[in-house]
């Protein structure tokens, strides 16, 4: 490799890359080769490769070789695009980006452009683009959607994906590829260079990064790294009692904590951002070192989380508690220690973030799993073994939204008018929409320009009109600027700022105070004045709404009386579930467990049975004057509640006269007046049938129509297509405002017309989003003619965990802690009897 004559690099590259003492890695050459010579590739890679620094190397080559442009050179737009799942990530390319640029006094202009970036810094960056823009899906669809979009990307050489795996899973990844179209038709001869850890189906990825036939090719190059040094993995050792259920694992913190005082710089990760709050809060608590610890999560303000940013770049903290908000790309190389905790979830997101400690390829990455309850230390155990052998669990990309399609239809006709067949054209090179058909595009053009049949006559759902070419074209300009405002497929919950404020001594509320970031509308409607709850590392006291902000001020209390909002969760991965079920059923992978969780399993294996690999396992038991059944499917938190959901119709018709049921990530739970157990012995309740792959039929579409949750998925498909606006200049609807609409028109909908395209999209969202609907179905399958029944007359050892989740108060900190201890305490004397 040290043969300069040999390599495809300027003579700076060739210096820098001396004085740095290192060597162009082959795949950096490779990819820089290929890409020169046409192709778009795929490149994927360990962390600490060089993936980023090889993405990028087409693009500075060719800028220095071009040259700074003189003075007076006509127009020249962007030249590559580098697109990124997280803001931070960008922030960070850049800083990290200018460093070799500077050295090696590059002629090349590097800027990001987010949602945090100054209005007046994106106009100007549309008038004197940079060489190099660093942004996100969304600001891409913003800048597509001008009628300049042509001259500002018709110079556009190349577009760099980072981390792409995760971004192509989402609506953000269809809104993505459909940009993506978009650009290729802007710039033909542009190249796509997608860099990705290891993912289970890289075909998938290589498709999404071209045009897909009859435009284009079918997919792009692949360029694999393999080698790096194994991660150090280990599940944290305890002496306390791990609980059976649970989520804070505040039982590890003082132990936690000693492991922060050993390690220079720490990630703590967590899967949701109340976890985040909670377990920032115990080790202030605790910290009697006072380490220099901070808080990073998405509903944090923007100047916080850039301090913390920035504080972790100088190597000023030795540990951030972080969600998903920092765990992709992020390259801190003094990071010397990943700590999860909570369970992952998944195989590919552990490898994930377990990549940001020591991100140097060839030095291991080190990291602890800190299980909250004793079902996670079997899941912690399931990733760490999967990460060993390689597996990955990433899901695939699927069909494109048709939510998002209406949004992409409407922002074209925003850029300039556009022919039906030219779009649809333009439409279906991108790969998720590859196989959409005529019709439903032609149903979608429709949605855009009346709404739908029962919505036609109503002028404001006329957003596009045809005109006497035959194109459609806005109706108005307010129609573009309602469409830049409200773009994009994050649609959270309605959020309102958090003002930390002072009383004076007459008890009265001052103004101004700084803010601390964005909670939940939903979950400031539970509180009164005076209550307390946990937010951004502090205990505040509610003292009300004023002008669409929260106000609070800083509470005396230590213990909060209500809960931080949880944010969302993730989906067990069937990977990680299959591993859960092998490990119950292996006696020797058993025996590799902590000794407090094989001894838990031995007992549940001498009081009722240990659920087999390939089947079902069904306990009945009385308690408390009510009758229990608990399944244990290992299918995940979604399949378990609309299996809950349709077991309980099922069940009521069967006359057991089910109360409710509870469903946790392992396991679902239900309770009625009848003696289910006494039904199944005598078989008045027949097992097969109530768990027959039927219930997906009309079971499901009874109780779809009745429920609140297609509602719910309807607010936010119509957020999304653009039939309800959230934002409007000058002011923003409130979440009720927003739900009070949508709720309106679906009811109108569902009346006048059933078969409107956003009912459908609505429905195939529900099906893979809430309801796990082809899990739910495998899972049927799979256990069609292996479900075990067993009849106890009292509580099992693993039956106590979901057990504990039913009638759970909700309050936290302390009191949580001493009610779940309590009730945990009262089940197992009961299960261990």
């Amino acid at each position: 490799m040290n043969q300069a004559a040999d390599m495809p690099l300027p003579a700076p590259f060739i210096r820098w890359f001396a004085e740095k003492g290192w060597q162009p890695r082959a795949h950096q050459l490779e990819l820089l080769q290929r890409a020169r010579g046409g192709e778009s590739l795929l490149l994927i890679a360990p962390t600490g490769a060089g993936k980023t620094l090889a993405g990028f190397l087409p693009s500075l080559t060719e800028l220095a070789e071009r040259g700074r442009l003189p003075p007076g050179a006509p127009f020249t737009g962007v030249h590559t695009l580098y697109i990124s799942p997280l803001k931070a990530l960008a922030v960070d390319i850049e800083r990290n980006l200018m460093k070799p640029v500077s050295e090696m006094a590059l002629p090349v202009t590097i800027e990001n452009r987010t949602g945090d970036t100054p209005q007046g810094k994106r106009q100007r960056q549309k008038l004197n683009p940079p060489d190099i823009l660093l942004t996100t899906p969304e600001q891409l669809a913003l800048l597509l959607s001008h009628s300049d979009s042509e001259r500002f990307f018709r110079d556009l050489r190349y577009v760099v994906f980072d981390e792409l795996h995760s971004l192509v899973t989402s609506k953000r990844g269809h809104l993505l590829s459909l940009g993506l179209a978009r650009l290729r038709r802007l710039a033909p001869d542009l190249r796509t260079v997608g860099l990705s850890a290891t993912v289970a189906e890289p075909m998938e990825l290589q498709r999404w990064l071209v045009g897909q036939p009859p435009r284009g090719a079918s997919h792009a190059g692949l360029i694999t790294v393999t080698g790096g040094a194994k991660p150090e993995i280990t599940i944290l050792k305890t002496e306390e009692r791990v609980p059976w259920s649970g989520h804070s694992a505040r039982y590890a913190m003082p132990e936690l904590y000693q492991v922060l005082k050993e390690f220079r710089t720490t990630l703590i990760f967590v899967n949701t951002r109340s976890q985040a709050e909670l377990l920032f809060q115990e080790l202030w608590t605790i910290n009697d070192d006072n380490l220099p610890i901070a808080l990073h999560h998405g509903s944090l303000d923007v100047a916080q989380r850039r301090k913390v940013e920035a504080a972790m770049a100088d190597n000023r903290l030795r540990a951030v508690v972080a969600t998903s908000t920092l765990d992709l790309g992020i390259d801190w190389g003094d990071v010397d220690l990943v700590v999860h905790v909570g369970a992952p979830k998944g195989a590919s997101r552990l490898a994930q973030r377990i990549g940001r400690a020591n991100h140097r390829m060839d030095e291991p990455s080190r990291a602890i799993l800190v299980p909250a309850n004793r079902f996670e230390v079997m899941e912690c155990q399931a990733a760490l073994d999967a990460n060993y052998v390689g597996a990955q669990d990433t899901p695939p990309i699927g069909d494109g939204s048709l939510d998002v399609l209406a949004q992409h239809v409407l922002g074209m006709a925003c850029a300039a008018p556009f022919l039906a067949d030219d779009l649809y054209e333009e439409v279906t090179s991108a790969s998720p929409y590859a196989l959409l058909p005529r019709e439903t595009f032609d149903r979608i053009v429709d949605f855009v320009a009346t709404g739908g049949y029962a919505l036609r006559t109503y002028e404001r759902y006329a957003r596009i009109r045809l005109n006497r070419e035959g194109r459609w074209r806005v109706s108005n300009p307010q129609v573009a600027q309602q469409y830049r405002l409200n773009l994009g497929t994050i649609v959270e919950m309605p959020m309102l700022n958090i003002r930390l404020v002072k009383r004076n001594h007459l008890g009265s509320i001052g103004r101004g105070g700084m803010s601390l970031g964005k909670v939940e509308e939903y979950f400031l409607e539970q509180l009164s004045q005076g209550d307390t709850f946990l937010f951004s590392g502090k205990v505040l006291r509610f003292e009300g709404i004023r002008d669409n902000e929260c106000l609070a001020s800083n509470a005396f209390s230590q213990d909060p009386k209500i809960p931080a909002y949880a944010g969302g969760k993730f989906p067990l991965s069937t990977y990680l579930a299959e591993q859960v079920r092998a490990m119950l059923d292996d006696p020797a992978r058993r025996a590799g467990l902590p000794d407090q969780v094989r001894d838990w399993l031995e007992i549940q294996r001498e009081k009722s049975i240990l659920p087999k690999r390939s089947e079902l396992l069904i306990e009945t038991f009385p308690r408390a004057n009510r009758f229990f059944l608990v399944a244990y499917p290992f299918e995940g938190r979604l399949a378990h509640q609309t299996l809950g959901m349709l077991l309980t119709r099922r069940l009521e018709r069967m006359g057991a006269k089910p109360l409710g049921f509870v469903a946790t990530d392992y396991s679902l739970a239900v309770w009625g007046l009848e003696d289910m157990g006494a039904m199944i012995a005598s078989a008045r309740l027949r097992l097969a049938d109530l768990f027959d792959e039927d219930m997906l039929g009309d079971d499901l579409e009874a109780w779809l129509d009745e429920s609140w949750m297609l509602k719910r998925t309807f607010r936010t498909c119509a957020v999304i297509a653009g039939l309800i606006e959230k934002r409007h200049p000058g002011k923003e609807k409130s979440g009720r405002q927003v739900t009070v609409s949508a709720d309106l028109i679906y009811d109108v909908l569902r009346s006048h017309e059933p078969d409107h395209i956003l009912l459908d999209a609505t429905r195939q969202d529900a099906a893979v989003g809430l309801l796990d609907i082809a899990r739910l179905g495998d899972m049927l399958k799979r256990i069609k003619g292996h479900i075990t029944h067993k009849r106890l007359d009292h509580i099992s050892p693993l039956a106590v965990p979901v057990m504990l989740e039913i009638g759970r108060e909700p309050v936290a900190g302390e009191a949580q802690e001493h009610v779940l201890a309590e009730a945990a305490d009262d089940l197992i004397a009961e299960a261990m009897a």
